[in-house]
């Protein structure tokens, strides 16, 4: 492979957030051995710490080191730098010394977001759950707008079957990116889980309402729902079915069960038979359709 098309690939992987460790070490480690990093500019010393990343993912610490030495006596004193060291010192070294280094460099300096996140995620990563939450809600407490912050959060309180908390998590996303289907997804699922079946529903049809590419009556009958779409149209079924089972069931975020439930759930089954009955390059979608066509079929009540 050739110097530029390695150099084209890691950029490619930078601007996509891709984390594919070995071809980025293959294709990095091209780059550090023809020192071309150094002609790239700004540009050279992002691959390079790309690199770095991936050589301690791939266990290849000699390189990692080699990487770091160069960031470092290039940058010396920075914010990054520590992150890395950080990462590095974890690959090896017992969690508490991680821990006592990342706790230090956040007394010298607690607006460091990066060594605050490893932090906690050290925390996490070795048992320390409470302390790891506690560590969590101060950060948020500090830089509430970090989506990704709450998001952990979410998981974290999931992970713990609390999946009220883990909720109230998601409504802070919900309200930092009211935009993106996927986090809405999730808090549906997770007010599913949560046994809040009003609260759930509505938010899958929300789902629904972002991701179809047009509402109208007449392209609702000739599109083909796809991906995330799909899923929420499973949500839809399962709500209207777990609603009509008990229709005392209550909210706990005091969500009214929709009142034109049987409608719903015709409107779900007629969406998810189109999605499975699709051909073609969609038709992936399709395998098992007769299975899918079975359970749908089932009457409401």
């Amino acid at each position: 492979m050739s110097l530029q098309s390695a150099l084209e690939r890691l950029a490619t992987y930078r601007a996509n957030n891709t984390r594919a460790s070995q071809d980025i070490f293959r294709n990095g480690l091209l780059a550090l051995q023809k020192s071309s990093f150094k002609k790239l500019g700004d540009d050279g010393w992002t691959c390079l710490e790309q690199l770095t990343l991936a050589s301690i993912d791939v266990g290849r610490l000699d390189i990692a080191d080699q990487c770091l030495q160069l960031i470092a006596d290039k940058f010396p004193n920075s914010p990054r730098v520590d992150c890395l060291i950080g990462i590095r010192m974890e690959a090896t070294e017992p969690p508490e010394i991680a821990l006592k280094f990342y706790g230090e460099i956040l007394e010298a300096d607690s607006a460091n977001i990066a060594i605050w996140k490893r932090r906690i995620s050290v925390l996490r990563r070795t048992g320390k759950v409470e302390k790891a939450v506690n560590e969590l809600v101060q950060f948020l407490d500090t830089f509430y707008t970090d989506v990704e912050g709450w998001l952990e959060l979410a998981d974290i309180y999931a992970s713990c079957n609390q999946y009220d908390h883990s909720l109230q998590a998601l409504s802070h996303v919900l309200l930092l990116t009211p935009q993106n289907p996927f986090y809405v997804l999730q808090a549906a699922e997770t007010a599913y889980t949560s046994e809040d079946f009003p609260l759930a529903i509505k938010m899958f049809l929300t789902v629904v309402d972002m991701t179809d590419a047009d509402d109208s009556e007449q392209l609702l009958q000739e599109s083909t729902p796809l991906g995330i779409t799909v899923r929420a149209w499973f949500g839809v079924k399962l709500c209207t079915r777990r609603i009509a089972q008990n229709t005392n069931l209550k909210s706990l975020s005091n969500t009214s069960a929709p009142k034109n439930l049987e409608l719903l759930d015709e409107l779900a089954t007629e969406r998810l038979r189109v999605a499975y009955s699709s051909s073609g390059q969609k038709g992936e979608i399709a395998k098992g359709r007769q299975e899918v066509f079975a359970w749908v079929a089932t009457p409401l009540a």
